[in-house]
């Protein structure tokens, strides 16, 4: 079985993409993944074309890149062609190697201007086909749409959106299988990607949404026909999924689970790389955004979540994962059983 795609000219040694996430997969995150193997492509928090465009001091922190983060993806989203154009060639200058057009954020700081899944609605199609279209014809480097099924169960245009964009020649479409409606709740809707995946002709169309497992992965794979998967917050729990599932495609076998040691060792180097970025201060702060994700599968006791919640430095830091190491991980931990998605709850319009 294939275990690479291509998105255009740009051939990605991989099927399996890092989603952003935002406030999550900022440089030094997607650095420590990207380490442990099987990242095709990383992509960007999402940036307000607007603000890139003006380089504000947080749009540039947020697009942060290195050389051992590549091939890299920023997303960017917007309501305007001409900013939208205009941010896409600012990236392709930067060193992007793909832009992605956000139309999948349910968020309503961002869909109350129009963007993100406020594109799908089928009062602004032509409007939503031009933008997409004027973004490609900017730039050389490959376009992406980062998109939801449809706003709500009524009016499900990805298949027709995912048509109208292969005609304005992106080169590929990552689908969430859920409406902006239903936010994160229920169950990913499998046969909405594959009506997805049967309204193009050539280009890849990517599976997105409760992906936390191998077994996920195939699922996925087999009822929808993608392409490939991009994963977020399956990553933040078991960011070794890519290359476990690059080992099955190769293999049949994605190898063991990783142990207590190596979840410990990935902590300390996601954190010390946050260190190496912006200093002390910064890394403890992001870190605490984090540590939640790292207590859901360590389990290493509310004391230690509250520590780490807490985080002011890396004498502290240093001191908690010792202790963690002296002492082993907890009575019946078991490196295969892996946690459920912690996801933004409560009525969409408050995110």
């Amino acid at each position: 079985m294939a275990n690479s795609l291509s998105l255009g000219k740009l051939r990605l040694a991989s099927r399996y993409l890092l989603s952003p996430l935002a406030g999550y997969t900022n440089l030094p995150f997607r650095r420590v993944v990207r380490e442990l193997g099987g990242v095709g492509l990383a992509t960007t928090d999402l940036v307000n074309a607007r603000a890139l465009l003006r380089a504000s001091p947080k749009t540039m922190e947020l697009i942060a890149t290195c050389p051992e983060d590549r091939p890299v993806a920023v997303q960017i989203y917007g309501t305007e062609a001409k900013e939208m154009s205009e941010a896409a060639r600012w990236l392709e200058n930067y060193g992007a190697s793909v832009v992605d057009i956000n139309m999948g954020c349910p968020v309503h700081k961002v869909t109350r201007g129009g963007g993100g899944s406020a594109l799908l609605c089928a009062a602004s199609a032509s409007t939503t086909v031009n933008l997409v279209r004027a973004v490609v014809e900017a730039v050389k480097i490959p376009v992406t749409v980062k998109m939801r099924l449809g706003w709500d169960s009524g009016d499900q245009s990805a298949p027709f959106f995912a048509r109208e964009f292969e005609k304005a020649g992106v080169a590929g479409v990552i689908i969430h299988g859920r409406t902006r409606a239903q936010g994160f709740g229920g169950e990913v809707d499998l046969e909405g990607i594959r009506a997805v995946v049967e309204a193009v002709e050539r280009i890849p169309v990517i599976g997105n949404g409760d992906v936390r497992s191998v077994a996920d992965a195939l699922r996925m794979l087999e009822a929808t026909g993608c392409a490939g998967i991009s994963i977020g917050r399956g990553a933040l729990l078991n960011p070794w999924i890519f290359a476990q599932l690059c080992r099955w495609d190769r293999t049949g076998d994605p190898g063991p689970a990783a142990g207590y040691d190596a979840r410990l060792e990935l902590m300390h180097r996601h954190y010390y790389l946050l260190v190496e970025e912006r200093g002390e201060r910064f890394a403890s702060l992001t870190f605490r955004k984090v540590a939640n994700w790292y207590c859901r599968v360590l389990k290493p006791g509310r004391e230690i979540q509250q520590r780490l919640m807490m985080l002011e430095s890396v004498a502290d830091f240093d001191g908690i994962v010792n202790g963690l190491r002296e002492n082993g991980p907890p009575a019946n931990w078991n490196s295969t059983v892996v946690p459920e998605i912690a996801v933004p709850k409560g009525p969409i319009e408050y995110w």
